[in-house]
């Protein structure tokens, strides 16, 4: 059995300096900072501070000087600032992908901001009918504008499009088998699987047909009467190339429906317009599907749409009505901000003059080679000013990425900003970057740190500079 050293009689001594915490809060630093942050949160910051200090004098066999009331003090506010500082901070993303999940996916447009504020700093009719005067429902306030959007009978909204994709499975499909082809089973950022899904909603997974090619006998001869849906994936993060097969969209519906199985797809992302008409690749349009008779259609808010992150289901009102009585509904509802914020950006579709000018990701989409060469010309006249040499700045073609799983083999002509150095790595460049105040998110390629321009903005040119100011 170890014995715990004893301390020495220089240590002993140093322990017993250490002022009491009613002293030094009674102290001149400490009233002053009780000027800026509560006496309770100030306690407990100290409290720690106190801890870490008697901790190195018991590490430090030979003990200097213990630090007096204002060092202590100087620390104490050092962690209130640290603790206060706002965690979730933006960024500039020059990464070349533009909807990018881990940088929060869609920016929104002007008109959806102020939504948001107005709804956060006001009380709403969030679930009070104003007409009746009594309890009305949320899904009322986007319903109306996704019925002429989509052309469904009725849709509700949830806090993302996998918690769409649970709650349908688990209200249709508990203790049921629920048919899906094995092209299909896709897994997308954050080890989201459709299998692992399908188990936890408490539905039976039954796959058809092979990896590449799955044919409309594969799905009947699946069919028996322990069958609750055929369910459709849009695979939004990869494509299947080659010698392929896939039964068109409204051959599984009559199909489904000549067995009385619903059809239930998953468009992932989602588009409620055709983007061909804005030199875009085609991407699945909801209306089509709901025109095509799929009983429910499940998307995002975001991504495509340019939203807020939500799981948007739309379909036939008497599934929709199922959905809601789910109890487990109330724990994947959305709140007034997010309806506040679909709102908006669906009015925008409804009104579609000038889209691509009102919604930043549709712009971001569709901005010209030109206008990139503009803004590129600018950063890079700014930043060889900066630099002086110190580190080599060119313009390149890139390729940029919609992201977030949206039209994945599609690349975006782009260009960027391209830092290079003898004296630096571009890894090291990239981390000094992203170390600002003002962090600025970029790539690191072929020995180089790229900056896309495809999502700069005349704003974020001063940020970029700011940035490499501070790193020169």
């Amino acid at each position: 059995m170890s014995m715990k050293k004893e301390m020495t009689s220089v240590q002993l001594s140093a322990l017993r300096r250490i002022p009491s915490i009613e002293k030094l809060l009674a102290s001149q630093p400490f009233l002053v900072i009780q000027n800026e942050f509560s006496r309770n949160l100030i306690t407990e910051v100290l409290r720690s501070v106190i801890l870490d200090i008697r901790r190195q004098i018991i590490c430090t066999p030979r003990v200097e000087d213990i630090p007096d009331d204002s060092m202590i003090a100087e620390m104490v506010q050092a962690r209130l600032r640290s603790i206060m500082t706002q965690n979730l901070q933006s960024v500039v993303n020059v990464t070349g992908t533009i909807t990018h999940t881990n940088l929060g996916r869609s920016i929104l447009s002007d008109e959806a901001c102020e939504s948001l504020v107005e709804a956060a700093k006001n009380y709403v009719g969030l679930e009070f009918d104003l007409t009746s005067g009594k309890r009305g429902h949320r899904d009322r306030i986007t319903e109306p504008l996704l019925r002429q959007l989509t052309g469904c009978q009725a849709s509700t909204i949830v806090n993302n499009n996998a918690a769409a994709v649970f709650l349908v499975l688990n209200t249709f499909a508990r203790d049921r088998e629920v048919i899906v082809s094995r092209g299909e089973l896709v897994e997308i950022g954050g080890a989201f699987r459709i299998p692992d899904v399908m188990e936890s909603s408490g539905t039976v997974l039954k796959e058809v047909g092979t990896t590449n090619r799955t044919n409309l006998e594969d799905y009947e001869k699946a069919i028996n009467e322990n069958t609750a849906l055929l369910l459709k994936v849009h695979p939004s993060n990869y494509q299947i190339v080659g010698f392929t097969e896939m039964p068109a969209i409204h051959e599984i519906v009559e199909l489904g429906q000549r067995y009385g199985v619903p059809t239930v797809e998953d468009l992932g992302s989602g588009s409620l317009m055709d983007l061909t008409k804005y030199s875009l690749p085609n991407e699945p349009i909801v209306r089509d599907r709901i025109d095509a008779g799929v009983d429910l259609v499940l998307f995002s808010g975001d991504k495509l749409l340019g939203g807020s992150q939500a799981g948007i289901i739309v379909g036939k009102e008497e599934m929709i009505e199922r959905i809601r009585e789910n109890p487990i509904m109330r724990a994947l509802r959305v709140g007034k901000l997010t309806i506040a914020v679909l709102e908006s950006t669906l009015r925008l579709y409804l009104n579609d003059l000038n889209l691509d000018k009102k919604l930043p990701m549709l712009r971001c989409y569709t901005r010209r080679l030109d206008e990139l060469q503009q803004i590129g010309n600018q950063l890079l006249k700014r930043l060889d000013e900066i630099f002086r040499q110190k580190i080599q700045v060119s313009i390149e073609k890139s390729l940029a990425q919609i992201g977030s799983g949206s039209l994945p083999v599609a690349n975006l002509p782009s260009l960027a900003i391209v830092l290079k150095s003898d004296q630096l790595a571009a890894d090291s460049i990239a981390e000094r970057f992203r170390n600002q105040p003002r962090s600025v998110i970029g790539r690191v390629k072929d020995g180089c740190f790229w900056i896309d321009l495809r999502t700069v903005n005349d704003r974020e040119i001063e940020w970029i500079c700011e940035a490499a100011r501070s790193i020169n």
